[in-house]
């Protein structure tokens, strides 16, 4: 069974579900997810996680994003985006490129987003947008954001093309609707395409109908990357034949069982523990005084079946 993630680039007209989906059917594999919901009607960069990289979901490092996205002034509808009906409508024959240009600058740093109805954020343990769907709005809690850049790609009056480097969590739908108001005539997406999560982008990707083709399956198998590839951002280090044994078995190894170059990780530190150059487990430095001598590691995922019996080290 393959381990690791494979970059989908997501057509328009289907969910990142369907595209979990077909992953499933190509490989003829249960144990597949994804990182980082696009909407139907976005485009772009859709990180699949196969097998043993599924349980490295949560340690992925996608903090910055990056979309390429058309907004179209005039209108807002009630999605945000051009799937929506129109809500409201203004006059943007007076917005010039200095204003445009200047609102952009105000929208970049830190900033208060409101999560849109149409979004999978639950409240009451119910997502948004099935409450959406049944005309009810509710109150969102407001939450903040980094545009950590917003630059003007293209200006064809009422569109603009803009490129977005965001952090985790941000909607650009959202930002488009929040520019349209300030704006004071409305604006909503009209294109939407993620051209970057984390490590992952455009260059690494594979059409979506390339997972259709026969013979698919061995020929994607190759362009899989492995976790420990995945998670280059977390320390490496090496564990001892009595550490991969230990860890083998979901036992925490003690912090003589890394190797000697090893044993200096810092308190708090995150750890990729390996056997074989293989990924063991992803582990924590913990010590409750935090002193070096009373450091111990904990255990946070572990990956049995990447972990062979024996070491070298």
């Amino acid at each position: 069974m393959p381990d690791g993630f494979l970059v989908v680039d997501k057509p328009a007209g289907i969910t990142s579900h369907d595209v979990v989906a077909t992953v499933r059917r190509t490989f003829g594999m249960k144990r597949v997810g994804h990182t980082g919901t696009l909407d139907p009607f976005a485009t772009g960069v859709l990180p699949i996680a196969l097998g043993a990289a599924t349980k490295a979901i949560p340690f992925l490092d996608e903090a910055v994003k990056e979309y390429q996205a058309v907004m179209r002034l005039g209108a807002a509808t009630d999605t945000l985006d051009c799937t929506g009906s129109i809500i409201s409508s203004g006059d943007w024959s007076n917005v010039s490129a200095a204003l445009i240009q200047e609102l952009f600058t105000r929208f970049t740093g830190t900033i208060t987003q409101i999560p849109p109805m149409y979004s999978a954020v639950k409240q009451g343990g119910v997502p948004l947008y099935r409450l959406a769907r049944k005309g009810e709005t509710v109150e969102r809690q407001e939450r903040q954001v980094t545009i950590h850049s917003l630059c003007v790609d293209r200006l064809n009056l009422p569109e603009i093309a803009f490129t977005v480097r965001c952090s985790r969590g941000t909607y650009v739908r959202t930002l488009a609707d929040d520019i349209g108001r300030a704006l004071g005539c409305g604006a909503h997406l009209v294109e939407l395409r993620r051209t970057a999560s984390g490590l992952f982008n455009l260059s690494m990707a594979i059409p979506f109908a390339a997972l259709s083709a026969a013979e698919a399956a061995v020929e994607l198998e190759r362009r899989l990357l492995p976790p420990v590839q995945a998670l280059g951002h977390v320390k490496s280090v090496h564990l001892t034949a009595t550490g991969c044994s230990r860890t083998r078995h979901g036992i925490a190894p003690l912090p003589e069982d890394l190797s000697p170059l090893d044993r200096h990780p810092l308190p708090g530190e995150q750890l990729l523990l390996l056997c074989h150059d293989r990924l063991a487990a992803v582990a924590e430095m913990v010590a409750p005084d935090g002193t070096p001598a009373t450091q111990s590691i904990r255990l946070l995922r572990v990956f049995a079946q990447e972990c062979p019996l024996h070491a070298d080290r």
